[in-house]
Formats: structure tokens, C-alpha cells, sequence
């Protein structure tokens, strides 16, 4: 089981309901996102400048595990657990801030990209090292080119 060392909450809105009085499946990549961000903000230390580097998906999986409605109290637990040269792993779980349950988990491999150029760039030293400081468990992955 993986250990969580940040968590951020969200708030459910009534506009993110679905007829069943469930959040829609499709605002969970909203939840993900801002749990994201906040992480990133926090680890990173910093304000990406997304033109010179940044992040982008390059690919997520989403296990819905259980319906979460108006008014449950959530978070969104965000953890790296790998980073490659140009990639790295992030682990995400929608949990009931009250009891721990999971709503749903995530994971999803990010790309470094140049938003000029828009081409792949190493994941930036300053950030491996942050985020290795920050993850007591990582598994940290160091090529040269």
C-alpha cells in the first residue's frame, strides 16, 4: 500500500452532479487535476513557467470504486512514484476526508514538455531533487544523454 505525504481537499459543487445525484464520472479528471496542481505547487516550490517546462498526460487510468455524492467531504491524495528521464509516475487517490475510504485511484504518466516548442524535455534536475526529498519511498531513475 502506498503512503500519501500530501492530500488536498475539493469541493463538490451541485453542477458536478449527475441525474443519480453522483458525481459524473467525467469530473473526477477535474478533482485529479486540481489535486495535482496543488502537489506540484507544494513539492516543486515553484510556479511552472508551462512555455519553457512543463507537464503534460501522456497517459491515465481511472478505477471508479464507489459513487461519491453531494455531500461527502473529499480530497485527492497525490504521490510520485517514479521518474524516468523525460517521464514520471503519479498516484492519485478521491478519498472521503472524514473516513479514508477511496472513491477512486489514478495513475498516469507525465511527459516534461517545452510548451514553445512543444517538444519532450528531461524532467529538470531542480524537480527530481525536490520531489526526491519530498517522497521517502521513490524510486528515482537517472540516465545522461
Amino acid at each position: 500500500m502506498l503512503e500519501f505525504y500530501h492530500s488536498t481537499p475539493v469541493q463538490i459543487r451541485f453542477n458536478d452532479l449527475d441525474k443519480l445525484g453522483h458525481v459524473n464520472n467525467s469530473v473526477y479528471q477535474q478533482f485529479l487535476d486540481l489535486g495535482k496542481i496543488s502537489y506540484f505547487d507544494h513539492v516543486l516550490q515553484e510556479n511552472m513557467d508551462w512555455k519553457a517546462e512543463g507537464l503534460i498526460i501522456a497517459s491515465i487510468t481511472i478505477n471508479f470504486l464507489k459513487p461519491i455524492k453531494l455531500n461527502d467531504s473529499i480530497g485527492v491524495r497525490n504521490k510520485t512514484t517514479r521518474i524516468g528521464n523525460k517521464s514520471l509516475e503519479l498516484q492519485q487517490e478521491v478519498f472521503c476526508s472524514t473516513s479514508g475510504e477511496v472513491f477512486a485511484s489514478s495513475s498516469s504518466v507525465m511527459v516534461g514538455v517545452n510548451g514553445t516548442t512543444n517538444e519532450t524535455i528531461p524532467i529538470p534536475l531542480r524537480w527530481r531533487q525536490r520531489i526526491a526529498r519530498f517522497e521517502k519511498d521513490l524510486q528515482l531513475e537517472v540516465k545522461v544523454d
